[in-house]
């Protein structure tokens, strides 16, 4: 790695912990170096709160050592005034000699507009560094921007033969409980979980984080007809709950009736949440709910766990198609293996 790639790795490491506490910002992280020296580093930790280039500048001790120093972020410098004021500008107002950045910011509302305020006040500008990188880290805001929809992630476990459930659709402990803390751990990262009418009524899941530290994602129901009863852990009114159904909307304390027309079901529910900025969903089932995604188009990336266990009968696992196998690891007895939805398959609208 050169040198550049060494400090915006290290921005990368930032960035990544502010994950699930700063959407529907991205996640940024900030080293600032000058004369070969590390003087600053900061990161955004938490939404609606300074941004990583501002606190990156707070930690340098000497104030003065940040004229004439190099300032790597993984994304342009925003430019506008919203929760935060412009990190453009104070990057300027620093006098730094150098800004290096990963990515390009495709929000609208910032769009090249710092790099450009940046080159203007004579500050040089380097863009591209880890460019893949960079996209990979904030695949869920730069598909929320660019797509127009949230991240889509499909999350399930199966048996060795295939199974996601029994024939009377319980599907409880298939995996381990090392497998389940981590799939605790990848509900505090992002905005939403979202299951189906029959993983709701069978299973009687809580879809929150419990086994791991974070915050609890908003849970999503699809209940067209609305016969799920009020009894389920779903419907408890601790955690923010949106069921989506054909039949009313109706608002309640952390819990909302959404009614949405019959036809793209499936993308009325996503046109939805980009107007709520939900940047990311893990659609957890069950089987039906898992396949209306898949054969939508509408998915990004799938997670699928395959235990050792047999049930010789039940509902089958979905079946994915037009993917690539992009990872795979042991969770103690289980085995995770990771997809990605081939670019360029395009959504059947």
């Amino acid at each position: 790695m050169t040198p550049e790639e060494l400090y915006m790795q290290r921005a990368f490491d930032l960035a990544r912990l502010g994950i699930g506490s700063v959407s529907p910002n991205p996640q940024v992280g900030c080293v600032i170096v000058k004369e070969g020296e590390v003087i600053g580093e900061g990161w955004h930790q938490v939404y609606g709160q300074p941004h990583a280039e501002v606190n990156a500048v707070a930690s340098v001790k000497d104030q003065s050592q940040l004229a004439g120093s190099t300032v790597y972020v993984n994304l342009e410098p925003c430019s506008h005034t919203g929760k935060t004021p412009p990190c453009a500008e104070l990057l300027i107002k620093q006098k730094v000699k150098k800004v290096v950045i990963a990515n390009i910011d495709t929000n609208p509302l910032v769009g090249g507009t710092g790099i450009r305020k940046l080159s203007e006040a004579g500050i040089e500008v380097v863009t591209g560094v880890l460019e893949k990188q960079g996209r990979e880290l904030n695949k869920r805001f730069f598909t929320f921007h660019e797509q127009d929809r949230p991240y889509i992630i499909l999350k399930w476990a199966q048996t060795t033969d295939g199974f996601i459930a029994r024939s009377n659709y319980e599907s409880k402990w298939i995996s381990n409980e090392f497998s389940r803390q981590l799939v605790h751990k990848w509900r505090s990262e992002e905005d939403a979980v979202l299951v189906g009418t029959k993983t709701a009524a069978h299973d009687n899941p809580m879809l929150t984080v419990r086994d791991w530290s974070g915050r609890n994602p908003m849970r999503l129901v699809m209940d067209r007809f609305l016969r799920l009863p009020d009894t389920l852990n779903l419907f408890d009114r601790k955690v923010q709950t949106i069921c989506f159904n054909l039949l009313k909307h109706e608002e309640h304390a952390n819990l909302t009736l959404i009614r949405l027309d019959e036809r793209d079901f499936i993308k009325s529910i996503l046109d939805y949440l980009v107007k709520e900025k939900i940047q990311s969903v893990m659609v957890e089932g069950g089987s039906l709910t898992l396949a209306l995604f898949i054969e939508a188009g509408w998915w990004d990336e799938a997670r699928i766990f395959t235990s050792p266990r047999l049930f010789h009968s039940g509902i089958q696992a979905p079946k994915l198609f037009y993917y690539s196998l992009v990872g795979e690891e042991k969770i103690s007895t289980d085995t995770l293996r990771y997809f990605h939805r081939i670019s360029g398959s395009k959504p059947n609208h």
